[in-house]
This record gives C-alpha cells, structure tokens and sequence, in this order.
C-alpha cells in the first residue's frame, strides 16, 4: 500500500464537471432567469450547470475518499477516431444534412473501440439518427437541414 487515498480520476473528473458549471454560470451571468412558472433565458442553462456542479462536488468527494487508482493514458486510436467523428459531424451536417452526418459520426466514433461491430453500430447509428431528427429538427423546430437535397 502506498499510503495514498486520492482517486486522482475522479478527482479530476469532478473538478472538470465544477469547472464547467462555473463557467456556464459565469458565462449567463447577464442573462434574465425569471421562475419556474416564468423562465428566462438564463434559467435552464444555471439550472443545468447546478445538476452538473453538484455531480462534480459528488465525484470530488469520492476521489478524495476512494483509494488511488492510477489515470489510464489515452489510447491514440480513441482520441483520432473521436476527433475524426466530431470533424465529420461538423462538415456534413450542413452539406449532407442530419441524418447522414448523425450516421457518418457514430459509424467513424465506434472505430474508437476495437470490438466495434460495424453492422451494430450502423443500425445504432441510423436509430440515434431518426431521435436526433424527431428531437431537434421536428421538436425544436431547429433549422437543421435532414438530408442533402
């Protein structure tokens, strides 16, 4: 036994959710919040980045009190193939529209993984493809484009 008794993982992952949240805050800062019977512009985004403060606070204190474990390094076929995925989504969903770059993405982001089965992960990647259409473009009415022509 080393002596140590910081979960260095968690530990980081839980300053990196509070940091987010802070700059969330910081960022609506100006930003209206109104009441729940009333939401302003800033309500759901501070009512959020306190969801997620308070799950960082959760995970700094399970580092500080669970036993060290050490930080795994990062895996360069994961960190190119997510890349990859994200770069993809950004050129084609405008070009090719969402349900093409939605598919492309999850198809280029499972390659992270060495037991990606490519057939699976199609089939995955077209059902998200189908949420995120239902969602953002017939829900939220976004002007996002759902196919090429």
């Amino acid at each position: 036994m080393t002596g140590r008794r910081i979960d260095l993982q968690d530990l980081l992952f839980g300053l990196f959710l509070v940091g987010v949240a802070a700059f969330t805050t910081v960022a609506t800062w100006s930003l209206r919040v109104g009441t729940a019977a009333n939401m302003g512009p800033g309500y759901m985004p501070r009512a959020i980045a306190a969801l997620v403060c308070a799950f960082g606070l959760f995970f700094v204190g399970r580092g500080l009190v669970s036993p060290f474990k050490s930080i795994a390094p990062p895996q360069p076929r994961a960190v190119i193939f997510i890349l990859a995925a994200v770069a993809a989504f950004a050129v084609l969903v405008t070009t090719a529209g969402l349900m093409i770059a939605s598919v492309v993405t999850i198809v280029i982001a499972g390659f992270a993984s060495r037991e990606m089965r490519v057939v699976e992960t199609v089939l995955f990647g077209s059902a998200m493809a189908v949420g995120a259409v239902l969602v953002f473009v017939q829900a939220l009415k976004l002007p996002v484009p759902i196919w090429p022509w």
